[in-house]
């Protein structure tokens, strides 16, 4: 057997809280939660957990669970990062090494700034003082929105596009995310700016960074989650229903975005290259994608390099329907970061969704109405980190 389908994930859960908690949680609480309640959803123990993968905290929540496992990975590249763990996972346990795998993650965006630890968007970059800030902040990046307001200007200048054009990717996301009951903005009794919106609301949203409005841009939230990945003689053993690694892999172009060659062109191109070469199946395979969406303009550029829309064109995908539900490729069916959830690395919240969707489960009562549950065996999965710098794709099936 290779590598591509030598795991799958069995189990995805969220923490009991996301979004805007009353009371303060912390980042471990949240990661607790969701840990919880993904091994009483598959009845995997936490016992039976040999490897555990988050993003830099992965020795803390071992001890906390009483684990001592024999693979440790605190990879930790930005939202992407829990793609690029999954990754991990599938090779480990490809090789024997272990069994289950934990992918981990809480992030208190909300929540942090009322407990005295600061909060924000945690997209990567540097303190004040740090040389990448030093460099770039001359030229007018000073901030994730700043950053990619220049790609979309760019965008703009190369083909012909406008900001108007990726305001249908806020508008649909919105859409999808009327359809589940934990979005944020899920309608105007969750959220005083919930429910659907219209193109005019995006465009006349305040500016956060020109051309990008409010709107343009996504949330800061809490949220907690954890997926378990585990070999096929355990995945088709459980009362859950296993979702395939078919193929997977990672990439990055830059660190500080001056270094961008192409403000237009993400290592997705590379990334989802590999793990389409890894499943043997390609971009017209796809029936759902989860595109990580921290602005507009991200998804729709990853829509292009993932091979889902020609360059300069990927925002088609949404202003023609065909991301929109009962369209022909529907994607970030939760909401997405703009309007579902984004607690600053949004990557887990994707793995959530690919496999509630794949394993047949979004219309569970909880996260879920009718429409949002699709029909899709076939899905690619993309994290962003940092400013469109580093990235992890996944390709994920359903069981046969």
């Amino acid at each position: 057997m290779g590598v591509s389908k030598a795991a799958a994930i069995v189990g995805a859960a969220e923490s009991n809280e996301i979004g805007y908690p009353e009371a303060p949680k912390t980042s471990l609480e949240l990661h607790i939660e969701a840990i919880k309640n993904v091994s009483d959803q598959t009845g995997i123990p936490i016992s039976a957990i040999d490897g555990v993968f988050s993003a830099g905290m992965s020795s803390e929540i071992a001890e906390h669970l009483g684990l001592h496992p024999k693979y440790i990975d605190t990879t930790s590249v930005g939202g992407c990062s829990f793609e690029i763990h999954v990754h991990h996972a599938l090779l480990a346990i490809y090789a024997g090494v272990i069994d289950v795998a934990l992918v981990t993650h809480g992030q208190n965006g909300w929540s942090a700034r009322r407990i005295g630890a600061g909060g924000g968007g945690g997209y990567g970059g540097g303190g004040a003082a740090s040389p990448s800030v030093q460099m770039s902040s001359p030229y007018g990046f000073s901030g994730a929105p700043s950053n990619y307001s220049h790609a979309m200007v760019r965008h703009n200048y190369l083909y012909g596009s406008t900001p108007e054009d990726f305001a249908h990717v806020a508008v649909v996301t919105r859409d999808w995310a009327t359809l589940n009951p934990r979005a944020v903005m899920f309608s105007e009794e969750t959220h005083e700016f919930g429910g659907p919106i219209t193109l005019d609301t995006v465009n006349n949203a305040r500016i956060i960074s020109w051309p990008l409005t409010m709107l343009h841009c996504c949330l800061v939230t809490d949220h907690g989650g954890a997926v378990l990945v585990a070999r096929p003689e355990i995945a088709r053993s459980l009362k859950t229903n296993p979702v395939w690694i078919a193929g997977a892999g990672e990439n990055m172009s830059h660190s500080n975005m001056l270094e961008m060659e192409d403000f237009t062109a993400t290592s997705a191109f590379s990334s989802s290259r590999t793990a389409y070469q890894m499943a043997g199946l390609g971009p017209e395979d796809m029936e759902l994608a989860l595109l990580y969406d921290s602005f507009t303009i991200t998804p729709a550029l990853t829509a292009e390099m993932v091979g889902l829309a020609p360059r300069g064109k990927g925002h088609l995908l949404w202003k023609e329907g065909h991301a929109a539900p009962g369209g022909r490729l529907p994607i970030n069916t939760n909401g997405g970061g703009l309007s579902f959830n984004h607690s600053g690395m949004y990557g887990m919240q994707l793995l959530v969704e690919a496999y509630r969707q794949l394993s047949g489960t979004a219309e569970d009562g909880i996260n879920g109405i009718e429409g949002k549950q699709t029909n899709a065996r076939t899905c690619i999965v993309n994290g962003t980190g940092g400013s469109l710098s580093t990235t992890g794709t996944l390709v994920l099936v359903s069981d046969d």
